[in-house]
């Protein structure tokens, strides 16, 4: 399966740090978001930690696959979904440490969320509130779940989508990287088919557009580039309230015509 990507980072209008980080890999088809937490330079060190660590954990697991997996092995899922749950501990432990080592204890933190393909899989694992969504024809599907204060209320009933929306605590997450020395990872597969996309992305996409506005940005532009650059500038005209990060991954197995001038691609090994 061939891919194409597309990445773009914004400090937004308010916040005077970009706290988001993101890395990607693409020999490993691996693809990595964070949002980090704790104000100064506290959330950008931990965004930072997190992506960093993720990715070099899965390449040290590629050139040792007897690598010990960190906290545990899922039942259902494949090696590779294990490996990425596997990495997202390994950075919680590691946002934790520097926390521990800079007085900053349960005030360091961050969200992830990290995607890797093999053949025609996707691998997800996440924390926190940062998305993975995929646009598959007409059906827009949020494909992570998020793990703050207003989510779990309104999974229980207990509020409406419109409280959600104008809520005080939505900056409040109930499961975060760096808090506590354990974390629990949601992880999942999904299987990939030909023209569709993956948006991964920071709360300062979700809070500024509708489902419906994102939608339309991936499918007015061609490359995924343009559609990760369309995406963050949408949020900043639409107020810039947090810091704004979109991770576009498109399957290449689109019209010659219409993609013709794509220059991220990266294909499976023969």
């Amino acid at each position: 399966m061939e891919l194409e990507y597309g990445a773009h980072s914004d400090t937004g209008c308010v916040r005077e740090r970009n706290e988001d980080s993101y890395r990607a890999s693409p020999e490993m088809k691996l693809f990595v978001l964070s949002d980090g937490m704790g104000g100064l330079e506290c959330g950008e060190v931990a965004s930072r930690i997190a992506v960093d660590t993720i990715v070099e954990h899965c390449r040290r697991a590629d050139l040792n696959p007897s690598m010990p997996l960190t906290g545990g092995r899922l039942e259902g899922v494949s090696e590779t979904t294990n490996r990425l749950a596997s990495a997202v501990r390994v950075a919680n432990l590691a946002v934790h440490s520097a926390a521990q080592a800079g007085g900053l204890a349960r005030a360091m933190g961050a969200t992830v969320v990290a995607v890797r393909f093999v053949g025609e899989r996707m691998s997800l694992a996440h924390v926190g509130d940062s998305r993975a969504y995929r646009l598959r024809g007409d059906d827009f599907e949020q494909l992570t779940r998020d793990h703050s204060f207003v989510a779990e209320q309104m999974r229980q009933g207990r509020m409406t989508v419109q409280q959600a929306g104008s809520s005080q605590l939505q900056n409040v997450l109930v499961r975060a990287l760096g808090v506590d020395s354990s974390v629990e990872v949601d992880a999942s597969e999904e299987l990939v088919l030909d023209t569709d996309t993956v948006l991964l992305c920071s709360d300062g996409v979700t809070r500024e557009l509708s489902d419906t506005q994102i939608t339309a940005a991936l499918r007015e532009t061609e490359e995924a580039q343009q559609a990760a650059n369309r995406i963050v500038a949408l949020a900043k005209q639409a107020g810039g309230g947090d810091n704004i990060t979109a991770i576009v991954l498109r399957s290449a197995a689109r019209p010659v015509g219409a993609f013709g001038r794509l220059g991220k691609w990266f294909k499976d090994s023969p």
